[in-house]
């Protein structure tokens, strides 16, 4: 019987420049004609899961925000959106403390890259964005918001961010000073869980491949966890193996030690 393997994006699949290994797609391929099932599991807003480059690998499914949204075969499973209450409250939190967001959703994601000026990142994503991208208003109304995520240059503002957040968001530190902020009790390992719910696929036929912090959950959750070489060194510590980095051809490597290719 096929199996379901669930794949983190950047770090995993292609590098920070958007750039892979041949073998990769050919795994990916391989996968397919072998029968199994191959899912993206992304941080990433499904707006911001679009790249021509990287869906001609050919997936089953999409996990994306952070486990809020959930796809099989272009059909959306299931769907965790932020209250406008709460968006709005965020958006005036983050203001107040000079943090500069983005809002993510399944269509669109909401920010002004001119507020980014130490963060060349945003207009970058704008630009990939297109017309995917919308600037932000002060009337939130009807934006379908599955999280968002934030720079910071005080250890004091994130602080207070927290503090008035934490009780209805999660966060996620990625390191220079960006900031995950997802539903409270959500991950990447409840997208899976509430696939696994919706499909009845076995939780002994699932694996999962990642690289960094927002993977944690989900490596700890699978039956069959998988940490790229090139990942960090948390995630190496709990995966059940470790494989060769992205361009040592760790994907291919990885499938080949579990016998799915």
């Amino acid at each position: 019987m096929g199996k379901t393997i669930f794949f983190d994006i950047d770090g995993t699949l292609w590098d920070r420049k958007r750039k892979f290994p041949d073998s990769t797609p050919e795994t990916i391929d391989r996968l397919r004609k072998n029968g199994h099932r191959v899912f993206i599991c992304s941080g990433r807003g499904r707006a911001n899961i679009q790249d021509p480059a990287l869906l001609q690998f050919g997936f089953d499914g999409i996990i994306a925000a952070c486990g809020n949204h959930v796809e099989q075969d272009g059909r959306v499973l299931y769907e965790n959106l932020l209250p406008e209450p709460l968006v709005r409250r965020s958006m005036a939190v983050l203001r107040e403390n000079g943090m500069p967001y983005i809002l993510e959703g399944p269509e669109f994601y909401w920010f002004d890259p001119e507020d980014f000026a130490c963060d060349p990142f945003a207009e970058d994503l704008w630009n990939q964005l297109g017309p995917r991208a919308r600037h932000l208003a002060e009337d939130c109304s009807g934006y379908r918001i599955n999280k968002f995520s934030a720079d910071y240059s005080s250890e004091q503002d994130y602080n207070n961010v927290k503090q008035a957040l934490q009780e209805e968001l999660d966060f996620i530190d990625h390191g220079h000073r960006v900031i995950e902020f997802i539903p409270k009790g959500t991950s990447k390992a409840t997208g899976i869980a509430k696939y696994l719910e919706l499909s009845g696929t076995d939780p002994d036929d699932i694996y999962a491949v990642g690289d960094g912090a927002n993977d944690l959950d989900m490596i700890a959750f699978v039956k069959h966890s998988i940490a790229m070489g090139s990942g960090s060194e948390r995630l190496k510590a709990i995966a059940e193996y470790v494989t060769t980095g992205l361009w040592e051809d760790g994907i291919r490597h990885a499938m080949e030690h579990y016998g799915l290719i």
